[in-house]
């Protein structure tokens, strides 16, 4: 399983448009970028390869990295830094088809899948498999299982992904609170990587509108506003789950620029073999 960060930036990324904060100087003196989350999971056994979310930044992510056109994607929600390069299927595939939730959302009446399928309806290149929540499905030769996690308003899904045959494991949190269900957090344990979602410290909670949640025993805050787990929630996580390895994706620009490109801080282009 070769495991490829083609996105690792939150909705703006980094640097941002027209954003001069240190952060994002620094970031392009590095000749570093995060750009909207997607990951690319290659099987080399079968030589497939399977795409997890639609970033808007889909061409020039491949573009720059050079990997294969997936033979099948996931997307975890409709949050458009997540689903909006899809369009990117016209005129690029064939077919493709795509796995969503089909668990009804009480904010919009409708699936993941749903949306899916109303949304990109005039793409005649994709084939929507809504998919159930808690139940593996194989997908590219590997067995892959989407559980719910936090990200309100709207539903949400982590996944994992095992290799049948080497047993080799990768698991997402999706954007998430520190708040995983103990069911989901079940399948998303003991990965040997763990991307999880991290997308600023835990001190700038305070400038956060409802400031932090999830409090652990010190008083840190676990969880950013309502929707994403901060860093400190993202490696408690990891720990909770016994991941072997973790990245921390999903990274905001507000990051200071002493603390944004430290470890496990990732960027995008890192490659994984597990």
């Amino acid at each position: 399983m070769r495991v490829t960060l083609l996105g690792t930036g939150d909705t703006t990324g980094t640097p941002t448009v027209g954003c001069d904060c240190d952060t994002c100087e620094t970031a392009r003196e590095r000749d570093v970028e995060r750009t909207r989350f997607s990951v690319h999971v290659e099987n080399e056994r079968t030589d497939e390869s399977l795409l997890i979310d639609f970033s808007p930044d889909f061409r020039y992510q491949f573009l720059r990295d050079g990997v294969s056109l997936p033979d099948a994607a996931i997307i975890t929600h409709i949050h458009f830094d997540h689903l909006d390069g899809l369009g990117n299927v016209f005129r690029v595939f064939d077919s493709l088809d795509i796995y969503a939730a089909n668990e009804t959302d009480p904010k919009t009446g409708k699936s993941v899948a749903e949306t899916v399928s109303d949304d990109y309806h005039y793409l005649d290149q994709i084939d929507v498999r809504p998919t159930t929540p808690h139940e593996s499905i194989r997908i590219c030769g590997f067995d892959v299982t989407l559980v719910p996690v936090e990200h309100p308003p709207l539903v949400c899904y982590g996944l994992a992904i095992e290799d049948p045959e080497t047993g080799a494991k990768l698991s997402l949190s999706g954007d998430t609170s520190y708040n995983v269900p103990a069911a989901s957090r079940e399948v998303l344990a003991d990965p040997d990587l763990l991307l999880a979602d991290g997308i600023v410290p835990a001190h700038l909670c305070e400038y956060h509108p409802i400031g932090g949640r999830h409090e652990n025993e010190d008083g840190v805050p676990r969880t950013f506003g309502t929707k994403h787990m901060t860093r400190e929630g993202a490696l408690e996580l990891a720990d909770d789950l016994n991941a072997d390895r973790t990245r921390l994706v999903h990274l905001a620009h507000y990051y200071p620029a002493t603390e944004a490109f430290e470890e496990p801080l990732a960027i995008d282009g890192e490659t994984y073999v597990l």
